[in-house]
């Protein structure tokens, strides 16, 4: 769309984009609200216990109440965040389709592994909620840095540092269903934080749920339904460097019909120069109870956005003139444009109580305008379908929890290169290449309970996954590849208490190359898989004034996709091959608690002054490798903390500091010839959170630090300063408004 805020001539692609996108959405949405408003407010029976999160928050009890399933309180960091109710798996409240945040921690915390459930309450009010970085800040182990507009990169326990844009090694889910595509590509311009209800975060391979293999995990993104959704929201939010959105939603349940639609709208002129955007997004889900028993529930997702690119400058430059653009970049109009159209149904059926088969399909229709180095055109067609079995169930008089699922993603990307000249002229065909991707995995996880706290679980998943190249014009040359193997997992989990859950893993994973690490030589693929052995134990856990989540690891790691060589004259480019052998270890340490209480509020829902912090540590490092001995790997600081301390008051009201830390600088390069430097930067938020209506002032680097968010890697760079690094945003303030009822 065309918004009155940016004259149409800075514009060069593509005037018409979006058009068909929205076209679903906005049907329904008239079909909705032509409804009868007392049909509207008719709900369905009761079918088991309902905990929405558009209810009034409960107080939260002094000790939470014990669960079949282990630790039913959300382990996440929101300070606030009240005890769920006690519930059973199998068993769903509201929707059959989709947990409510209750029921996706009692079923998430039968993980033997590291594995995260954050609620929006702990972002949402509180933040722009533009990036997933303002989601998971507070998740240990996970590593998500800006790098402009929407765009971040994101590593947990060291996934992907070798894939200098976009995403790799770890898989993005939308309600269970794939948002990357089949190869493993990710991108976060189609995730929109202000939509979910709480975002899932499985570590590495305790994604086995998902059919995720992959060193990083899962990332489940889950919108609300018509049962948990409020009637009517609307929020606004403005900031620094030209940044406004417009938000709103709206949901409600009509006799066997809930639906959940929402659409956001956002535009931003950027920190740095030639960084500027606009996107406009739309999510919806349509409900319909068969019957008691049975659900079914149709998505749809619609992305239309447009982002500059200010690309990677010098060390010199980040710490010194941190709002410049890459030269090369304003001179051609680096950009990266994207339309998505994704259409999804999930049916659940309870078979019987704590039995439940879920089932269905999907398709993802992307295109990609990029005028880089080169003008990609990229067209997507992803489709694929799952079926998942959960029963909760009693052999011999023990408690046996048995899971099995399959999955079927397979998609074709039309490649298309062309040059790029000044001011994104697109100039002649370079090459034409169709990729495609064929994935099909088979999981069975079960749980056997030796003792009534004590889960003894296996798990073991089959991967067969094709990659074919066909060329059609240029240099390029053709190749197939197949990959099949096997990832076992034995774990255990002990509840210790009803509130203190301990767990240990060891789990194999592997992780297929995409056509982006898939270098070809003659008719064959060259990357290999990429496989590795994980080791964990941890403990997590909730108390009246404390919770924590710690989690250490170590991945053995054949066959690592890493970047080993240089590409001139883009020196943030190079080619991923496979490194010999890597180490992957560190602790993960997520805590929070009421430093003070009482102060002013006494009584069962006092006034706190609550810690909130998440510290990781990565040892990442070669192994004895014939090239690079035992350097460290680059791309992550060794430490990163991020704290902050936040007054609460009962009536609503929370202000305090926040401080994000990376003592230390990191290298660049695998000869460990370059660094980045090590930074703090701090800031403050002041707000409030009513039923119907929340208010927030944020200001983030208050000290105007420049320093270096995030960096491309490479293989020996000489020690000489070159465009690897990626500038952190300087001072900037943001403030929104949301009323909802």
């Amino acid at each position: 769309m065309t918004s009155p805020f940016r004259p149409v001539s800075r514009r060069h692609i593509s005037p018409a984009r979006g058009t068909y996108s929205l076209a679903a959405i906005g049907t329904v949405v008239l079909a909705i609200h032509a409804w009868p408003a007392s049909a509207q407010e008719t709900e369905l029976p009761e079918i088991t216990v309902t905990t929405t999160a558009a209810q009034p928050k409960a107080p939260r009890p002094k000790q939470a109440a014990a669960a079949p399933s282990g630790v039913p309180v959300p382990q996440s960091p929101s300070a606030d965040t009240p005890a769920g109710a006690p519930v059973s798996p199998g068993t769903r409240s509201g929707s059959l389709t989709v947990p409510t945040t209750a029921e996706a921690v009692a079923e998430i915390q039968r993980t033997p592994g590291a594995v995260e459930i954050v609620p929006a309450d702990a972002y949402a009010a509180s933040t722009p909620a533009v990036t997933i970085k303002d989601a998971l800040d507070y998740v240990p182990g996970v590593f998500v840095q800006p790098k402009w507009g929407e765009d971040a990169r994101l590593s947990i326990r060291g996934s992907g540092i070798s894939r200098n844009f976009h995403l790799r090694g770890t898989q993005l889910f939308m309600d269970g269903i794939p948002i990357s595509t089949a190869d493993g590509f990710g991108d976060f311009q189609e995730v929109d934080p202000t939509v979910y209800r709480y975002i899932e975060v499985f570590k590495g391979a305790n994604a086995l749920r998902f059919g995720a293999n992959s060193l990083g995990g899962a990332i489940n993104f889950v919108m609300p339904t018509g049962y948990d959704a409020h009637r009517f929201t609307a929020r606004t939010d403005i900031g620094s460097f030209g940044f406004r959105k417009f938000s709103s939603s709206s949901g409600g349940v009509s006799g066997p019909v809930d639906y959940f639609i929402a659409g956001t709208w956002q535009e931003w002129d950027g920190y740095r120069d030639h960084s500027w955007g606009e996107s406009l997004r739309g999510s919806m889900n349509l409900g319909y109870r068969l019957s008691e028993n049975v659900e079914t529930r149709f998505y749809v997702n619609a992305n239309d956005v447009e982002q500059r690119i200010p690309g990677a400058v010098t060390r010199q430059t980040a710490l010194t003139d941190p709002k410049q653009a890459a030269a090369v970049n304003v001179l051609n109009d680096w950009q990266r444009n994207i339309e998505t159209l994704r259409i999804a149904n999930k049916t659940t059926v309870r078979l019987s109580q704590g039995t439940l088969l879920e089932f269905g399909a999907f398709n993802v229709d992307r295109h990609l305008d990029h005028p880089i180095y080169q003008w990609l055109d990229y067209r997507y067609d992803d489709y694929g379908g799952f079926a998942r079995l959960s029963d909760d169930s009693v052999i011999a008089g023990f408690r046996n929890r048995f899971i099995a699922g399959v999955n079927l993603h397979n998609g074709t990307v039309d490649v298309r290169h062309f040059g790029n000249g000044p001011n994104a002229a697109k100039l002649a065909l370079i090459s034409h290449t169709e990729n495609r991707s064929e994935n099909l995995s088979v999981y069975a996880e079960n749980s056997f309970f030796v003792l009534p706290d004590v889960a003894l679980v296996a798990g073991l998943q089959f991967l067969h996954a094709d990659r074919d190249r066909d060329v059609f014009f240029g240099n390029e040359q053709s190749g197939r590849n197949t990959f099949d193997v096997w990832s076992p997992k034995a774990g255990i989990v002990w509840d210790v208490d009803p509130g203190w859950q301990m767990f240990a893993n060891i789990s194999r994973s592997a992780e297929v190359p995409s056509f982006g690490e898939n270098a070809v030589s003659g008719s064959a693929f060259t990357a290999k898989l990429q496989e590795a052995t994980t080791y964990e134990i941890g403990t997590r856990g909730r108390r009246e004034t404390y919770h924590w989540d710690i989690a250490l690891y170590r991945a053995e790691i054949d066959n690592e996709l890493q970047c080993l060589t240089i590409l001139v004259p883009f020196p943030n480019m190079c080619t991923v091959t496979n490194a010999d052998k890597t180490v992957h270890q560190g602790l993960e340490l997520g805590f929070g608690a009421a430093v003070l209480h009482s102060l002013i509020v006494d009584g069962p829902t006092p006034d706190r002054l609550w810690l909130n912090a998440a510290y990781t540590l990565n040892d990442f490092h070669f192994d004895n490798d014939a090239v690079w001995g035992d350097n460290e790997l680059p791309g992550l600081p060794r430490h990163f903390l991020r704290a902050e301390l936040m007054y609460r008051h009962p009536s609503g009201v929370f202000f305090g500091p926040n401080v994000e830390w990376a003592p230390s600088a990191y290298f660049v390069d695998n000869a460990n010839t370059l660094k980045t430097e090590g930074y703090a930067i701090w800031g403050a938020k002041l707000g409030y959170e009513g039923e119907t209506f929340t208010a927030y002032i944020e200001g983030r680097n208050l000290s105007d630090t420049a320093y270096i968010a995030s960096a491309s890697v490479s293989g020996n760079v000489l020690g000489l300063d070159g465009a690897y690094f990626e500038p952190g945003t300087g001072r900037a303030i943001y403030g929104g408004v949301q009323v909802k009822w």
